[in-house]
């Protein structure tokens, strides 16, 4: 079907490839209303690790549903990239992947972000790609209490 020039797929007819979609899934599907959703709530998971892949980004943050988690990590392990998920909360997760070698210092770290210290802070903000200059800033303003952090 096309609508304004944009061609449009009827995803309740159309059963997915899955290594050949844009979308990763661990198994072939038909798509429903289920599935469509989940390629929706994790479509700017999948565009990081095409980032990751691409050379962007060196490590990423995402805070996810929990209820993907089977999912996130049968994705990351199929694409052989190192990550971490930590458990925030009854409904989300924060998914750290990338580099080996920054994914290990994240590991280093408390699970909660609220308690990092103002290094750790600085350090994770530089390895997420942050402005320097405004994680300089921030981390000034923490170690001046002025941005308080448990450990702060």
């Amino acid at each position: 079907m096309k609508i304004n020039g944009i061609m449009q797929t009827n995803f309740s007819k159309t059963t997915f490839n899955y290594k050949t979609s844009p979308f990763f899934c661990a198994k072939p599907f038909d798509v429903n209303s289920t599935l469509k959703k989940e390629c929706a709530d994790l479509r700017v998971f999948h565009h990081h690790i095409y980032e990751f892949k691409k050379g962007i980004r060196n490590l990423i943050l995402t805070t996810e549903k929990s209820m993907y988690k089977p999912v996130i990590e049968k994705r990351l392990g199929n694409e052989k990239i190192d990550y971490v998920i930590h458990d925030i909360g009854k409904d989300k997760i924060n998914v750290y992947f990338g580099a080996p070698e920054c994914v290990d210092v994240v590991r280093t770290f408390t699970p909660k972000l609220n308690e990092l210290t103002a290094e750790q802070d600085f350090m994770l903000g530089i390895m997420l790609g942050y402005d320097r200059v405004k994680q300089c800033v921030r981390y000034m303003k923490i170690k001046n209490n002025i941005i308080k952090l448990k450990n702060g």
